[in-house]
This record gives structure tokens, sequence and C-alpha cells, in this order.
């Protein structure tokens, strides 16, 4: 995603006069309000194919052309979509294949602790359905934000469950996994105390292991490795970065276009 500034504007038109009708479209702004465009685009977030076609389009004057160069652009798109051929055999086996519905899930902070965001990849029949990301704290830990995605994951799990899909949960967190399925239960029978001081990161614990209990036999939860190159834990990575860049603090679906090339593209955490 990119997030439209004064810098990028300037990659796209010498002035703000010069602004076609077809970049207005590539903003989302509505051409009736030409006149106050430059005000309105600041801030928004657009996709890098539509940032990309923004800048392509500076000193292109007349529509016919500019058609043809987002027509080109549109067919290099989709050729990069193409089904994968025999030379990509490899990635294909990485791909989720097993049960109705799998969730990865994955947080992130950046100085840990610092900037913290957590992200969720819904898979259904084996295909990327839906995209999670938020829970932005601006003085959160890595594992508050790996529990705080666990808990939102058991969350579109239970839903799932209750719809009558057979539901996985991949968590690439030993720590969060640890708390959910051994250490919570000693805890609770001490009266939520443990030797050797507090129990870090108590409410969320508390939250996510009552939850689990409740699905527990409807739900599977395993542990995988982080940044092994499987698809669901990369997407899920790339949204923990972009709770961190949007500061969302709600827990919220990404809405734009899920091209799966160019969000793995975007920065990984």
């Amino acid at each position: 995603m990119q997030i439209v500034s004064e810098a990028f504007l300037s990659l796209g038109v010498n002035e703000p006069t010069e602004i076609s009708d077809n970049q207005l479209k590539l903003l989302d702004i509505d051409v009736t309000e030409k006149e106050s465009w430059y005000e309105l685009a600041l801030g928004k977030n657009i996709s890098d194919a539509r940032a990309e076609l923004f800048v392509l389009l500076k000193g292109i004057t007349t529509k016919v052309n500019q058609d043809k160069i987002i027509k080109n652009y549109k067919a290099l798109q989709k050729f990069r979509k193409a089904p994968p051929t025999q030379e990509s055999k490899k990635e294909e086996k990485q791909a989720p294949v097993a049960g109705d519905v799998i969730i990865y899930c994955d947080g992130g902070c950046s100085p840990n602790p610092g900037e913290s965001g957590s992200g969720v990849a819904v898979y259904r029949g084996g295909r990327v359905s839906e995209l999670w990301y938020g829970l932005y704290e601006r003085m959160g830990t890595n594992n508050t934000a790996e529990l705080n995605a666990l808990y939102e994951s058991l969350l579109i799990a239970q839903k799932e469950s209750a719809a009558g899909n057979k539901v996985e949960v991949k968590c690439d967190s030993m720590y969060s996994i640890n708390c959910v399925k051994i250490w919570a239960s000693g805890w609770e029978k001490k009266g939520w105390t443990k030797k050797g001081g507090a129990i870090k990161n108590l409410e969320i614990i508390k939250l996510t292991y009552a939850l689990y209990n409740q699905i527990k036999h409807k739900v599977s939860l395993s542990h995988i490795k982080a940044h092994t190159g499987l698809e669901g834990n990369e997407l899920a990575d790339r949204m923990t970065v972009h709770a961190r860049e949007q500061k969302i603090e709600v827990f919220a679906r990404y809405e734009g276009d899920i091209d799966i090339e160019e969000i793995l593209s975007m920065r990984a955490g």
C-alpha cells in the first residue's frame, strides 16, 4: 500500500492543474471534485498497482494514450497472476490444503518493547479469503502482539466451528501456545500466580485460555515455524506491519484487493 503524500504526488504531476481524469480515478477521487483533489488525496491509502499507474501516466496528455498504458499495465498484472507453471511446484507444496478453514496468526513489535500490531490470514478451501490486522499499541511487546493475534484467531475459529466447519489455527509463537495449552491450567490452580514473580500479560492470557477451553475439542491449535515461506504465515506477518504503519487500534478486516504478490512485497516484520 502507498500513503499519498506531497512527495508522491509530485512524481505523478508537475502542477496540480495537470492531473488527468484517469489519475483522479486511481486516487479514488470523483472528477466533480477536481478543483480540490490535491487536499482530498493527501493521506489516502492506495494499492501499489494504482500508485505505479498514477506515476506512469505523468505527462501523458491524451486519453487514448493513457487508456493504452492502463490496458497494457493490467495485462501485465494479469500475466503475473497466471496459474503457476512447472517451475513453481516448490511454491505449490507450501500452500495450505488441509481442513475446511485454516487460520494463520502472527504478532510483531519494533523495537521490542515498542510499536506492536497483530495480523491474521484466513484460508477456506486452500485459498486465502480474509486478512485481518490491528490491535496497535504504542508501547507493546512481541508477546502481547502474538497473544492478541491468537485470541482474535480463536474468536474467528469459534464462529467457523459453530457453522460446522473443521478449523485449524496455526501460530508461530511457541510462547503463546504454551501459555494457553500448558502453563495457564497450572497458574489457574494456584490462583493465577507462579513462582518467581508476577505472570506477564495475564489479562490477555486469561481471555485466550478461557476461549480456547470452550472450543479446544472442535478446533486444532498447532505451532508452525515463522518465515519459512509458508504463504499464510507470511501474509499474517505483513498484516502485523500494516497494523503498525496504520496505527489501527481495533481489529479490522483488510478491505483492499487481496493481491498476494503485492501484499507479500510489503515490508516483512
